[in-house]
């Protein structure tokens, strides 16, 4: 047997099935920590959750918190990366064949055919999927007390995701990317959309909804992307 089979799985089969199932034990401990702090964090606060009640909903031992992010305030920091690369790629997804660099090549048709896609995409995610409200509740307790969290939220998500939104509303109406009121716009358009997911149970109460599924979260779209197209309307209007 050739020295480089050593210890492989070609030369030990049932070694390397351990070997890998070892590997997706650990994976998956780690997966469940990080998504039990995300749920506990935005809950209680992160003094307030312990390292304790966190390993109990991940079914996890306390040690592999220190094993795997080196204690809780690392933990901490591994929920935002998470939240970082989850939203990161919805937004990559819907910013796929965007290109700002030049903003005077795209039509103001093509912007705003760009912007109801994001738009789409935000409202797919934050509206319906169950996932984003412990993400949402974990943003909105760093907005409360900010951390070192909140820096790398901000530098990963918000601020290039935002940018690109004004760079898009440039080439859609015309204003200035950087003027005070498009940012203030862009905040607008799209923070309604959070507020279908930190205000759900009074939609849900108010609309009668027994939940807010795909109808509902379509339901969400059809009003948004109006609202959106009716202020674009509105802004090239005024410029022309």
């Amino acid at each position: 047997m050739a020295t480089s089979e050593i210890g492989s799985t070609k030369a030990n089969p049932v070694q390397g099935r351990a070997a890998t199932a070892r590997i997706t034990s650990v994976e998956h401990t780690r997966h469940a920590l990080l998504h039990a702090a995300l749920k506990l964090f935005g809950e209680k606060g992160f003094d307030a959750a312990s390292t304790r009640e966190i390993a109990a909903v991940a079914k996890a031992n306390i040690g592999s918190i220190a094993y795997h992010f080196g204690g809780k305030e690392g933990l901490r920091e591994a929920c935002a990366a998470y939240i970082v690369e989850t939203i990161g790629g919805i937004a990559g997804d819907a910013f796929a064949g965007v290109n700002l660099s030049d903003p005077r090549r795209m039509s103001p048709a093509e912007a705003e055919a760009f912007l109801l896609p994001v738009l789409e995409s935000m409202v797919g995610f934050i509206v319906s999927r169950p996932e984003a409200g412990a993400i949402v509740q974990f943003i909105l307790r760093e907005m409360a007390h900010p951390t070192q969290a909140l820096d790398t939220i901000y530098e990963g998500v918000f601020e290039p995701f935002h940018k690109k939104l004004c760079g898009l509303w440039k080439a859609a109406t015309g204003e200035p990317a950087d003027s005070d009121r498009t940012k203030l716009t862009v905040f607008t358009l799209f923070g309604q959309v959070i507020y279908f997911r930190i205000g759900r149970e009074v939609v849900k109460r108010r609309m009668g909804w027994r939940d807010i599924g795909q109808r509902e979260a379509d339901a969400v779209l059809d009003v948004t992307r109006d609202n959106l197209l009716a202020i674009v309307a509105s802004r090239r209007d005024k410029r022309g």
